[in-house]
């Protein structure tokens, strides 16, 4: 009842997978283009489709920290969620001034935030609900390289005890995930969480892939 308009789909889901399309001509020029996702069941039928915003300066020479928005869209063109990332740091050298970000959905409601928390060793994530209150944690690997292998980032209870589901990077290939930014993610969550913080979900997936996998080697 009540849910968001597009997001009744994943009141059924327990999976999802975000594949990037790979643009080449960036990769021959070794430029950055704005990303392109499509968001898929685990059937590999796509729900949605995400198309990133922003401009030129900020893909180039802010990358893997640059600003964007991401508009993801069902498969009738109609904007369901819209994904907002503010330029912040990266470092945990600046335990103020780190990542968050922010998901609507519908367009202009806040749904919930992905907030960076500060760690000398992990990368830590904390899921709010639309009033800033803690929902789940994020727990990554101390090493994000995943040469010949996955990379998971566990999806935990508050007490981070207990691991309800994972977000994952999946292995593509040597020649996928040395020469080129393109990414395939699953994400595993119990199909009765609420469908705003899967959609919170949807966009902590995306803020990990570039904060650690924008680049060649897979952030090597």
């Amino acid at each position: 009842h009540n849910l968001p308009p597009g997001l009744e789909y994943l009141n059924q889901l327990d999976q999802i997978i975000i594949h990037q399309q790979v643009e080449l001509l960036g990769a021959i020029l070794g430029t950055e283009t704005c990303s392109k996702y499509e968001i898929k069941n685990h059937l590999g039928q796509r729900v949605y489709f995400a198309v990133e915003e922003n401009g030129c300066f900020d893909r180039n020479l802010c990358s893997p920290i640059r600003s964007f928005t991401i508009r993801i869209a069902d498969n009738s063109g109609r904007e369901v969620i819209t994904v907002n990332r503010p330029l912040r740091c990266n470092s945990c050298w600046f335990p103020c001034f780190l990542q968050e970000l922010e998901v609507q959905s519908p367009p202009g409601t806040i749904a919930g935030y992905v907030v960076q928390n500060w760690d000398p060793f992990l990368p830590k994530f904390t899921i709010q609900n639309e009033s800033k209150e803690d929902v789940l944690k994020i727990i990554g690997p101390y090493a994000t390289c995943g040469c010949f292998e996955d990379v998971d980032f566990e999806v935990k209870a508050l007490n981070e005890m207990s691991t309800i589901g994972k977000i994952s990077k999946y292995w593509s290939g040597f020649v996928n995930n040395v020469f080129t930014n393109t990414a395939n993610f699953g994400i595993q969550v119990p199909v009765d969480l609420d469908v705003r913080i899967k959609a919170v979900m949807i966009g902590a997936c995306f803020l990990i892939d570039l904060m650690f996998f924008e680049n060649s080697l897979d952030g090597l």
